[in-house]
């Protein structure tokens, strides 16, 4: 896939992102079926399900990067270890904190 192909993925779901916020709370007061309440639970299906694809992307990648240092340098498994565990840990907090603001737009909708 090409940079530029990989750009105007970005720039599409980017968009996406930006313009359904908008759709959700630009309607009339009262009841109608696309309820402002369904957009925020399904922006937070959307949230986590993208916190959970790009901390999943970031782990594969520091752990086949040491892995691969490991594995041309033996001796320095240590010292290449210890940051990868503790980048793994900074990219699953992430994850958590998405997965955090998913339950606080969830209860939003209820409270």
């Amino acid at each position: 896939m090409s940079l530029k192909s990989k750009l105007s993925v970005i720039a599409a779901v980017a968009t996406a992102l930006i313009l359904v916020p908008a759709m959700a709370f630009a309607q009339e007061a009262g009841g109608t079926k696309w309820d402002s309440n369904r957009w925020v639970a399904a922006s937070a299906g959307f949230a986590i399900g993208i916190a959970a694809l790009g901390g999943t992307l970031g782990q594969s990648r520091a752990a086949a990067a040491a892995l691969e240092g490991i594995s041309r340098n033996p001796g320095a498994a240590a010292r290449i270890q210890t940051p990868m565990i503790l980048g793994l840990a900074l990219i699953e907090s992430l994850v958590l904190f998405a997965w955090v603001i998913a339950f606080l737009l969830i209860g939003k909708i209820s409270g």
